[in-house]
């Protein structure tokens, strides 16, 4: 009976050898929030014609058209969707006065597909590429401008 006892009080001891410090240590490494998540992210656009834009993003880069809201038969604005990507489309009204779009601003859409396929089929469906795909930091992309003057990268996934 005493060596059982003797067992027991040595596992005491290890436990109670681990510092505080150790034990919230570990504590704090799995329980430290990880920040801001998001899952996807789904652009806005206000366009200057959006029936000239739609006709783009479906036609020429191969988006699907998701939903379309008109108000007495005439087009403002649609959801476009390619792949995990959503991308909405709205006419501009002109109640702000003019304003400048696409400036200070580039989407990159990142792919699996191949990008050499994607930009030739752009080509081919009347779309005008402002760089041909290259390799260019550790990505093979190419960019172009949709027809409100957006600045567009479509890019093989990054490595992380």
């Amino acid at each position: 009976m005493a060596k059982k006892k003797s067992t027991k009080v040595k596992a005491k001891a290890k436990t109670a050898r681990k510092s505080p410090a150790k034990r919230s240590a570990k504590k704090a490494r799995t329980s430290t929030s990880s920040g801001f998540r998001l899952s996807l992210l789904a652009p806005s656009l206000t366009v200057d014609d959006v029936a000239k834009s739609l006709e783009w993003y479906t036609g020429t880069l191969g988006f699907k058209l998701g939903q379309k809201w008109e108000n007495d038969g005439k087009l403002l604005g649609a959801e476009l969707k390619a792949g995990d990507v959503v991308v909405y489309l709205s006419q501009e009204n002109g109640a702000k006065g003019p304003r400048i779009k696409g400036q200070g601003l580039r989407f990159y859409w990142y792919t699996k597909q191949n990008v050499d396929k994607i930009a030739a089929g752009i080509q081919a469906r009347g779309g005008h590429l402002t760089s041909e795909p290259k390799d260019e930091y550790g990505v093979r992309s190419f960019s172009l401008v949709d027809p409100t003057g957006y600045l567009i990268t479509v890019s093989t996934e990054p490595k992380r």
